[in-house]
């Protein structure tokens, strides 16, 4: 967290909101906005989900100001292997949306979609199989929309897939740790997003011992700095990842990725490739399955061109000096 605050004028001078179009409904949205700050240290990012409580979006607030006021922490590598990311959809449009992600290794399949049943989702999976052949990669994330009979069920389901492992299977940590119990036989990791990134605690996950994995997202842990003291601090492997941000908001996430000392999964930072449009005309776009590590600077053009309309951009901007407020007050 943060020594100390800029002022909020500083934050408020150089606001931009953008409004982007997805290429695929993803988490019940299909238009991704984003609030845009220049730092001293270059531009930096604030898209907490629009339904987040201002007590929840301050902390990705505070990760906003830390990465373009406070200097990250030193690289140990300059790329990073990153996954493609596989929307719910219907299996046959899997081969369009992996054509999205150069050379990407390893692929992560939502499942547990409402409105849609294990049949769906093994469709979905088998499809992504096919697609990577028996040397890919898959993991599957439920968002914690399975109790723990429907987990059981479902990954026994998927077991034949060769799972790399099941990313929050169920939602509360007495769950999560029990699954993990009943499907350690299987030999199939489970892996803790939401009862990290939404938990008072983030490291009560690792000692309840219901994860195998941490799932760590810079935006809603407070920044790189707060990230990588969690890893440090849990000593459990860790796969950074996005929250569907711009090229900007993955910059902060792959500054992260890049500073871990060891880093054994491929991370789930190349989702601006579910985006149609971007705020830069360079991108992070996959190479040979990896992003470089840099700082993104958007163009003038792009941001007048994706610019939030005038209300959305008021609600954006209350909302930061709302989140200001509540980090101000926690000083």
């Amino acid at each position: 967290m943060l020594s100390s605050l800029p002022p909020l004028r500083d934050l408020l001078s150089t606001a931009r909101v953008v409004s982007l179009p997805l290429a695929t409904r993803f988490r019940s949205i299909e238009v991704r906005e984003a609030l845009l700050i220049e730092g001293p240290l270059g531009w930096s990012e604030f898209s907490p989900f629009i339904e987040y409580e201002d007590a929840e979006a301050a902390a990705w607030l505070a990760a906003t100001i830390d990465f373009g006021w406070t200097a990250s922490a030193p690289l140990v590598r300059d790329s990073v292997h990153v996954n493609a990311t596989m929307p719910a959809v219907e299996a046959d449009r899997v081969p369009e949306i992996l054509a999205r992600f150069g050379g990407c290794r390893t692929v992560k399949v939502k499942v547990a979609e409402p409105g849609q049943t294990v049949a769906d989702d093994v469709a979905r999976v088998a499809a992504v199989r096919e697609a990577i052949g028996v040397e890919g990669r898959i993991r599957v994330d439920a968002n914690g929309a399975w109790n723990l009979d429907e987990a059981e069920h479902a990954i026994h389901a998927l077991a034949g897939f060769d799972l790399e492992y099941v990313e929050q299977p169920c939602g509360g940590l007495d769950e999560l740790a029990e699954i993990r119990r009943r499907v350690k036989y299987m030999g199939i990791p489970i892996a803790a997003d939401e009862s990290v990134r939404k938990a008072e605690d983030p490291l009560a996950v690792a000692r309840a011992g219901a994860a195998d994995i941490l799932v760590i997202k810079a935006q809603p842990l407070g920044g790189i700095t707060a990230a990588l003291a969690l890893v440090a601090e849990a000593g459990l492997p860790a796969v950074v990842s996005s929250a569907l941000e711009t090229s900007i908001g993955i910059s902060m996430g792959l500054h992260v990725a890049g500073a871990i000392p060891t880093l054994e999964f491929d991370c789930g930072l190349a989702t601006a490739s579910l985006l149609t449009a971007d705020v830069t005309s360079d991108p992070f776009s996959v190479e040979a399955g990896t992003l470089s590590v840099r700082r993104v600077t958007p163009d003038a053009a792009l941001l007048d061109t994706h610019a939030a309309s005038s209300d959305r951009t008021l609600w954006w901007l209350a909302r930061l000096e709302r989140c200001y407020g509540l980090l101000a007050a926690s000083e």
